[in-house]
């Protein structure tokens, strides 16, 4: 990971009444439906104005809250950052020489890693079940970071993948049949489009990306035998190296993958597809690492963020104080969700292949709180509010079809009333409920505008989740 430059139809059936299919129908358009064509699929062409145009598929909004893994070569060293090879080969800095000076032999490369990237216990199944308990719909799995080290066995990256070197198994294939088979949550994949040293991108580059040696020979080929092969419904690009869109083909890939591709119907892709595309081009906008403007945007966002504030990559120094509390996660998701975006959080693996216990632990604890209150973040659009103003650390969402907006508020009032300044009230019809408490909440109208509800008055053991709870109001404005 590490946004840096330089771095980086379905086809509905005519039914008769009874729900009886026409037969006339059927017979001209069975020939079109064997060949996976529909009759109202639109076409794009390779122009950013033209893929643009794309209508993100229904389900990615929907989803609100995904799941990031990173693993790779850089969970051997495991220190510092998943820059690892980058800060210590290219920058030089002093303090990954010195790591390298004080636990390893003279000479020894970052390649040589791999030796001890065994997976010996990873188990695709079991991060399926911990995944699942987080309460998120999609994944999204690091296949190859700038270090150029694939998760499957690419033909283009011959000694340098997990089937020739270090686990010798499919990763991708692996997770790709336990999160299908064994959970509900979608699929995704990321993929960084250059490499840090590899020679045929460094050979392009002197030349100015006048050339196109690597895009042609590695980049491309990866791009599209992923989606043939694992179907990914999010791919997620990062990493263009300064180079433009035109070097990578991104318009002519993207084309393809919207008109052409086993995913075309339901694939979502970010806006990391060459220099300048990023907050401008693509289906979903990151803008950059960890992006949270705390207002509301007028395409749909995604806030990639990491529960190691410092790291994308597992660090074996990192300190307690290092990771988000699960506090700050509720906030962050709530936050993110209240303003239109998603919410993709970052985990990383050792390099054994364990979720280590501070993520797993973190993945539960949200997963429990969204048991309760997740109600109020699945399926939700934002409101005409986005937060109140009169009381802090207060978000809000909606259902527009069910008239319903939600008030999720981060600080439990030690009055045991609520002063909400947004909601407008209507006489007789409003009513208000607390997510897990089982009776109607009582209210009265503020003097201007908002609205005053009292809080059931339980100790902090009964409260029916903790680190955030959330007011369902129906018939508010």
């Amino acid at each position: 990971m590490g946004l840096a430059r330089g771095s980086a139809g379905r086809w509905a059936t005519a039914g008769a009444p009874g729900g009886a299919l026409r037969p006339r129908l059927l017979l001209p358009l069975l020939p079109l439906l064997l060949s996976g064509w529909s009759a109202e699929a639109k076409r794009y062409d390779p122009t950013w104005q033209s893929l643009d145009a794309r209508e993100l598929p229904a389900w990615f909004d929907e989803a609100k809250f995904g799941i990031f893994i990173h693993w790779g070569i850089y969970s051997v060293p495991a220190f510092g950052s998943e820059w690892f090879w980058w800060y210590w080969r290219q920058l030089k800095m002093p303090k990954y020489v010195d790591f390298m000076n004080a636990n390893y032999p003279p000479g020894f490369t970052y390649e040589e890693f791999v030796q001890e990237f065994k997976g010996t216990f990873f188990n695709a199944n079991t991060w399926a079940e911990i995944l699942q308990s987080s309460g998120a719909n999609y994944i999204v799995l690091t296949t190859k970071h700038h270090e150029g080290f694939n998760l499957w066995r690419s033909n283009n990256s011959w000694n340098w993948n997990s089937v020739d070197k270090g686990p010798r198994r499919d990763i991708v294939r692996e997770m790709e049949v336990a999160i299908r088979t064994k959970t509900n949550m979608h699929f995704g994949l990321y993929y960084s489009l250059f490499e840090w040293f590899n020679p045929l991108f460094l050979k392009d580059q002197r030349n100015s990306f006048h050339t196109r040696n690597y895009p042609t020979s590695k980049c491309l080929p990866d791009l599209y035998y992923l989606v043939n092969t694992y179907k990914p419904e999010i791919l997620w690009a990062d990493g263009d190296g300064d180079a433009p869109d035109t070097y990578w083909n991104s318009t002519g890939f993207l084309a393809w993958l919207y008109n052409d591709s086993p995913v075309r119907d339901r694939v979502v892709t970010n806006d990391r597809w060459g220099l300048h595309s990023i907050c401008r081009h693509g289906g979903f906008y990151t803008c950059a690492d960890r992006y949270n403007p705390g207002h509301l945007l007028p395409h749909k966002w995604e806030n990639c963020m990491t529960i190691d504030k410092q790291s994308w990559g597992y660090r074996r120094n990192a300190q307690l104080s290092d990771y988000l509390t699960i506090e700050e996660i509720v906030e962050q998701l709530v936050k993110t969700v209240s303003c239109g975006g998603n919410f993709l959080m970052n985990i990383s693996p050792t390099k054994d292949g364990i979720i280590p216990p501070i993520y797993e632990e973190r993945l539960r604890q949200i997963g429990t709180w969204m048991k309760v209150n997740g109600e109020s973040i699945y399926a939700t659009k934002p409101w005409r509010a986005q937060n109140d103003t009169s009381t802090p650390r207060v978000w809000y969402t909606s259902k527009p079809k069910e008239n319903l907006v939600y008030a999720i508020f981060l600080q439990w009032p030690s009055s045991g009333v609520l002063s909400l300044d947004q909601p407008q009230t209507t006489t007789g019809l409003t009513e208000v409920k607390l997510l897990g408490y089982e009776h109607p909440l009582k209210w009265t109208p503020m003097s201007t505008q908002g609205i005053k509800v009292s809080l059931p008055q339980l100790t902090t053991d009964k409260l029916s989740c903790k680190w955030g709870w959330t007011l369902k109001m129906k018939n508010v404005k």
